[in-house]
């Protein structure tokens, strides 16, 4: 991992941004985020899977998370970063099985990328210490090779001190704010909004305040969910997670919850919603339960093109196993 090389303000006061979350987390019961339907869901799940002999291989599939390579083009893309790359890392949950850290960090290095972005849900559990959290992430990014450095956003498994020790690690957290990356005179923006799963935390608008208005925008949100507001807003890439695309998906059917409030169109891989195009990871880690079926963990290598018209290209998913 290189020197973070983002446009940065000469003074920034995260904890000012923090504070619409702060506000939310103090109305929250303690057991609001582990609570007892979800417990039992787990463990009645846990049993049934153990019961007809599928839990070790959904944690085996767990572990093998895949490197998929994608192209996004833009006529409106500025000629300067014509072959921008940036490294995608969504939900890594990366205490919720023992290795999934080491084998992230494989995976990742060698991996050559301008940007390395991570879209939320640091942690498996909604509350509680996170020591074994941030041990992993420091393994995660020692193999981290981005030039213009990291930026994160925060999701609805974490929690606003989790933003202070992340940029402690090295992550510039984007909390409803945005940054500019400069090349050849030309910009690029990256903004990050809070979790717009969590009611009241996300602010576009505020991300969007001192983003130029004909600027190319890359927008961080952990969950698909504005994907109305954004392409309202004139973002152009809308790179998200939250949803593990099902984490658990059937022959014939699908995943049988995507946990979002948008068209299951939108909640795995490509898609767009008028001009703007969007991209749903299926995460490097699990929720619930530290299992995969048919649904495997990924990580994301996006490289942006100049095209003619504000078209994607067709999947290039170059899988490694």
């Amino acid at each position: 991992m290189t020197d973070c090389e983002i446009g940065l303000p000469a003074t920034r006061d995260l904890e000012s941004r923090l504070a619409r979350r702060r506000v939310i987390e103090a109305k929250q019961k303690p057991a609001d985020g582990d609570s007892l339907p979800e417990r039992l869901k787990a463990n009645f799940l846990r049993s049934a899977l153990r019961i007809a002999g599928l839990y070790s291989r959904g944690i085996r599939n767990a572990l093998a998370p895949v490197v998929r390579h994608l192209q996004f083009q833009f006529d409106d893309l500025p000629h300067s970063f014509g072959g921008f790359r940036m490294l995608h890392l969504a939900d890594l949950h990366i205490d919720c099985l023992d290795g999934l850290a080491e084998i992230v960090a494989e995976r990742v290095r060698g991996l050559e990328a301008d940007l390395c972005v991570m879209t939320g849900d640091y942690r498996f559990a909604l509350q509680g210490p996170c020591d074994r959290v941030y041990m992993g992430l420091r393994t995660i990014l020692s193999s981290i090779q981005a030039t213009r450095g990291i930026v994160g956003i925060l999701g609805n498994h974490d929690e606003a001190d989790m933003a202070v020790e992340l940029e402690n690690l090295g992550i510039r957290m984007l909390v409803n704010d945005a940054v500019a990356i400069e090349k050849e005179g030309s910009h690029l923006w990256v903004l990050g909004v809070d979790d717009p799963h969590s009611p009241g935390c996300s602010d576009l608008e505020g991300a969007l305040a001192t983003v130029p208005t004909d600027a190319f925008k890359v927008l961080l949100g952990h969950s698909p969910e504005m994907y109305c507001e954004a392409s309202l807003a004139g973002i152009h890439l809308y790179l998200c997670g939250h949803t593990h695309a099902g984490q658990i998906r059937l022959p014939g059917i699908g995943a049988l919850l995507v946990n979002s409030a948008c068209p299951r169109s939108y909640a795995q891989g490509r898609w767009q919603h008028g001009a703007m195009l969007g991209y749903t990871s299926a995460g490097a880690g699990c929720a619930l339960l530290p299992v995969r079926y048919n649904c495997a963990p990924e990580i994301t290598l996006i490289e942006l093109a100049k095209s003619n018209g504000r078209t994607s290209t067709m999947p290039t998913n170059h899988l490694r196993p």
